[in-house]
């Protein structure tokens, strides 16, 4: 949902191109349609789609091993959730950064947010202030830049934006568990629909029929 609006904000303010990052993650497949279905919709024509072996092979989350559980979002505390995934927005920074670098693009958007989140560290301003010192060492012009236009919004908030910009919330995918419906009790599916609530949107995506809509 996050990187769709900012997507949006992309194809708004600029020539757009888009990267999707596959890493073993339980949806992979559902994710790499919405990607697809976004960027058409959108009119993104440069897209990069890889893969990436190691995160997977890590492990350490429960998004990539099979054999943790995902939590249903009442059973999360304050320490940061097994639905984390080590250091993976370096991964696909790097890649984008990369590409970026090969497109003369001067910019590589992410739909970061902090607020609202699941505490993951790599959401958190400091990180992309710190990546951007690295980029700038790191690359040979050192003049791209990494935005993250949605950190300091509430989810409500991106929700109420992305309906301006016309973001085409039918395709997002959000659900760490499922592909076929949304599950409604992992922390991504509640903190989604309490963010529609709170907008006084509906949520497009089909969720289980057990499922009551905030």
């Amino acid at each position: 949902m996050d990187s769709c609006v900012c997507a949006a904000l992309a194809v708004r303010d600029c020539d757009a191109a888009a990267v999707h990052v596959s890493y073993g993650q339980r949806t992979e497949e559902r994710e790499r349609r919405a990607f697809t279905e976004i960027c058409e919709r959108l009119g993104i024509r440069r897209r990069l789609v890889v893969r990436n072996e190691a995160l997977s092979a890590i492990g350490g989350s429960a998004l990539t091993d099979q054999r943790i559980a995902i939590p249903e979002s009442q059973s999360i505390g304050h320490e940061v959730p097994v639905t984390y995934v080590p250091f993976r927005n370096a991964h696909f920074l790097s890649v984008a950064v990369s590409w970026a670098e090969v497109l003369q693009a001067d910019k590589v958007y992410i739909g970061a947010v902090e607020q609202d989140s699941s505490g993951y560290p790599d959401c958190r301003p400091a990180y992309y202030r710190a990546f951007n010192e690295v980029v700038k060492a790191g690359t040979k012009d050192g003049r791209i830049e990494i935005v993250t236009p949605l950190i300091g919004m509430g989810k409500a908030q991106i929700v109420t934006l992305g309906l301006e910009l016309g973001a085409p919330f039918d395709l997002t995918w959000s659900c760490y568990s499922r592909e076929d419906r949304a599950c409604g009790v992992c922390d991504s599916c509640v903190l989604r629909l309490r963010a529609f609530a709170e907008a006084g949107a509906v949520d497009p995506v089909p969720y289980l029929d057990t499922v009551a809509k905030l």
